[in-house]
């Protein structure tokens, strides 16, 4: 049975500030990061990322060498000047999450929209035909 294999490049068991394990008691602790459903039908898997609030041109979704990445980021700036005072606000939100494709999907044939805050990413199945060698080999 082909799966989605969730694809992380900093374990979620380690602390890159600290240098040591911290055993979480959830599997998701960071909030920048959404949940994600997965559905496998007959002929396609669906992922589901929940996304409100986000704007559909910040959302960028690929595929390189065999991985899913869905990433996100977005940037806000604010300058208010008066003669007295001076503020430079800014803020920085971004998420990157990384999916291993099994070899069953389709990867030319991917697609993704994103309606009501729910950013939906489609995964077609191809079936992978093995090919069964039947050989008749003379004895020297």
């Amino acid at each position: 049975m082909a799966t989605l294999v969730r694809y992380n490049r900093i374990p979620t068991f380690f602390n890159p500030f600290y240098g040591r394990p911290v055993i979480h008691r959830y599997a998701n602790t960071n909030p920048n990061v959404p949940a994600v459903n997965v559905k496998e039908t007959d002929n396609a898997f669906q992922l589901e990322l929940a996304a409100p609030g986000l704007k559909k041109e910040e959302l960028k979704v690929n595929v390189e060498n065999n991985t899913l990445t869905i990433a996100y980021q977005h940037e806000t700036k604010t300058d208010q000047t008066s003669p007295k005072f001076t503020r430079h606000e800014f803020g920085f939100s971004a998420f990157e999450r990384s999916f291993r494709l099994p070899k069953t999907v389709n990867a030319d044939a991917i697609k993704a929209t994103y309606t009501d805050g729910i950013l939906t990413v489609e995964l077609p199945k191809v079936e992978v035909k093995e090919e069964k060698v039947v050989k008749e080999i003379a004895v020297a």
